[in-house]
């Protein structure tokens, strides 16, 4: 989807002030920390997958999601999700008090993301990303479309973000990619720095 998550390469945003990673807390506020949980915890009762639940968040209405904090989408995502599949209902969710009370679950889920199809592509490899305008989710950036760039790494298989956001079970082989700033950016990058993305074998087309 072309949508407002999609920032990468646009402009108008202002400067980034990020803190050190090693000296940003985890979560600012304790609720945050909640939300997190609820979404962990949702996750593993396997009704809906990760990519479902990041197109979620990608649906939601551009000036909704560029106001709401990271944690804050999240938690509208799982809401928006649970009350879809008939977790909670709105009533629910309003008044803080379950209608009927659920049992925990304690059985434990271990997804098989194995596949029989060998990889496309091996380190060294030189890789375009694929040019398309995905109607759904997809974890292929819209600024590395038509780039070439250069396979670092086989990361194993893991299932296609573009179907499990359908909830269908797509396997395919993952790969590290380099693309150097400059064939991203053109004459505004410097020369010593590069992007890293995993893509999908749906992604990339030789170069």
């Amino acid at each position: 989807m072309n949508r407002i998550h999609d920032l990468g390469g646009m402009h108008g945003f202002g400067p980034i002030h990020a803190e050190p990673e090693r000296s940003e807390p985890p979560f600012h506020e304790p609720w945050e920390a909640t939300a997190c949980a609820l979404m962990l915890g949702t996750l593993r009762l396997g009704r809906w997958s990760l990519d479902r639940f990041r197109h979620t968040i990608e649906r939601q209405a551009p000036l909704d999601y560029l106001r709401r904090s990271y944690f804050e989408k999240w938690f509208e995502a799982v809401c928006e999700l649970a009350v879809a599949e008939g977790l909670v209902t709105e009533d629910e969710l309003r008044t803080g008090v379950a209608d009927t009370p659920v049992r925990p679950r304690d059985e434990r889920w271990t997804p098989d993301f194995s596949t029989d199809r060998a990889p496309r592509w091996a380190a060294g490899d030189r890789v375009r990303a694929v040019v398309r305008n995905p109607a759904g989710h997809t974890r292929q950036p819209r600024y590395v479309r038509g780039r070439v760039g250069t396979v670092v790494r086989v990361a194993g298989a893991e299932p296609l973000p573009e179907a499990a956001a359908e909830d269908r079970c797509e396997v395919g082989h993952v790969y590290l990619v380099r693309f150097e700033a400059a064939e991203l950016w053109g004459a505004d990058a410097t020369g010593r720095d590069a992007v890293y993305l995993e893509l999908w074998d749906d992604h990339l087309e030789a170069a």
